[in-house]
């Protein structure tokens, strides 16, 4: 699978995320991967690429419609509330 994967080259699938450890819970930052592992909290992660795609830019996410979720969301949610019993 070498010529698909295994380095960050053009034509070659990469899943790749950018963390920002500028943050107070990065300081001290002696092992950045132990930090990662250990300690880095999801909002650290500013950008999400997936096989070449950027899903989230700068904590935006990019791949799906937040607003129209967000309605359909509170859509369902009113449906919800509307099927259950008064008290």
């Amino acid at each position: 699978m070498e010529e698909r994967i295994g380095s960050l080259e053009a034509g070659k699938r990469a899943d790749v995320i950018v963390v920002d450890l500028s943050g107070p819970n990065a300081i001290p930052l002696f092992d950045p991967a132990s930090h990662l592992v250990y300690s880095a909290r999801s909002d650290a992660v500013q950008t999400v690429i997936v096989e070449g795609k950027i899903l989230m830019e700068r904590r935006r996410v990019k791949s799906i419609d937040v607003e129209k979720v967000r309605r359909a969301a509170a859509r369902f949610g009113r449906k919800i509330q509307a099927a259950l019993p008064e008290d």
